[in-house]
């Protein structure tokens, strides 16, 4: 447990990325409402440990929603945020991973982990998630994805092609029904959503959102890294509009506890 949290406060340390969190598009509104219903079943009342809460975009829908929520964060930058934002809602918030959140068990209805469940052992935040939830309760994990084949959106692509030719996106676009099945014992019924929707945006802003990015591509905490993202971004002034609707996906996979 202790190597997996140095690797999510290390090698995953968000401190600089934080504050340009607030310019990416939040989840689809009809997916998290259709989560709601899933999850919520005959009950009026969700608790939600949502893991990996970030800035806390995922943990406000929810709080719109009349969740109680208790929003798991490791990093110190990110979670200050997100603790300001929510300020005065029926929230708590606590430093630790998604693998050893040290949340009580049995104590939620639902387990979220928006774009968060990549960056952990998978199979180890599984059995926390499970650990965590009372009996049929769910777990979800989602991501928006970028639409490729949006125009905006393969032009900004093809900006990133020409400095970094070999630049994938790793786990974060699996499909993440295989890792969940080979946890049988864990989770079941497993229910896949996909909700297509645009976002409107200028291209200053579109550049800050990539300033919440971390990868292996361009580390922007060292001089190299930088320059490889302002010639990216450079690129992206020169062929991409001022402002415009860009399309994003938000995909999500839900299973109940078995």
């Amino acid at each position: 447990m202790q190597e997996n949290k140095r690797i999510v406060e290390q090698v995953w340390d968000y401190t600089k990325h934080a504050k340009y969190y607030s310019y990416r598009p939040n989840y689809a509104p009809k997916t998290i409402d259709m989560l709601i219903t899933l999850t919520k079943g005959e009950s009026n009342h969700l608790r939600v440990a949502d893991i990996g809460a970030g800035t806390g975009n995922l943990s406000i829908m929810l709080l719109e929603r009349d969740c109680e929520v208790v929003s798991v964060e490791p990093n110190d930058a990110m979670r200050e945020i997100g603790i300001e934002r929510t300020k005065g809602a029926k929230i708590e918030w606590v430093r630790a991973t998604g693998v050893d959140s040290t949340l009580q068990g049995g104590s939620f209805d639902w387990v979220t982990f928006g774009s968060s469940f990549n960056v952990m052992d998978r199979t180890e935040a599984l059995k926390e998630a499970h650990r965590l939830l009372k009996g049929n309760g769910y777990f979800s994990c989602m991501w928006n994805h970028r639409d490729l084949n949006d125009p905006i959106q393969q032009k900004a692509e093809n900006a990133i092609l020409s400095i970094v030719p070999n630049y994938t996106r790793g786990v974060r676009r699996e499909d993440q029904r295989p890792i969940i099945e080979a946890h049988k014992e864990l989770f079941d019924n497993i229910i896949y959503i996909e909700e297509d929707f645009y976002f409107h945006q200028s291209l200053e802003n579109y550049i800050l959102a990539w300033q919440s990015v971390k990868n292996p591509y361009w580390d922007l905490e060292t001089k190299e890294g930088q320059e490889i993202f302002d010639k990216i971004t450079a690129k992206m002034r020169e062929i991409l509009p001022q402002e415009f609707d860009i399309k994003y996906t938000t995909r999500c996979w839900s299973a109940r506890k078995v």
